[in-house]
């Protein structure tokens, strides 16, 4: 018998079940539900740019780019996009005459990439009952 939940997973778990009828509307095509889902972290790109920054407490431009495999103008682009959002806060700096761009996850990314979860979570656990 699997153990339940506790503390985080566990809240994470209620929110999700709570939100599994505006889920099941969103699958039925339900257009309110569907346009709450978070378009700017929905993008596969900048969720990696998000989940990257959750766990690490900052991340450098050049460990962002290898650690997601990708180009200087897609971590660029995307960082930037996040940052409007003020999902992330990206701070300049010059090490001698070598400059070091870091990038840090703010509470309202945090939080933003939690409402994310508890949305995909419902999602999941929708289709997964019918």
């Amino acid at each position: 018998m699997a153990a339940k939940p506790t503390g985080a997973a566990a809240k994470r778990g209620a929110r999700a079940e709570q939100d599994a009828p505006r889920a099941l509307k969103a699958i039925a095509g339900d257009e309110s539900s569907a346009q709450s889902l978070d378009k700017i972290i929905h993008e596969r790109f900048r969720l990696a740019i998000v989940s990257a920054l959750a766990v690490n407490e900052r991340l450098t431009f050049n460990e962002l780019k290898e650690l997601l495999q990708a180009t200087d103008g897609n971590v660029s682009v995307h960082a930037r996009k996040l940052e409007d959002a003020g999902y992330i806060s990206c701070k300049k700096r010059f090490e001698g005459r070598v400059p070091k761009t870091e990038f840090k996850l703010t509470s309202a990314g945090k939080r933003a990439l939690e409402k994310y979860l508890a949305h995909m979570e419902a999602l999941i656990h929708a289709t997964r009952t019918k």
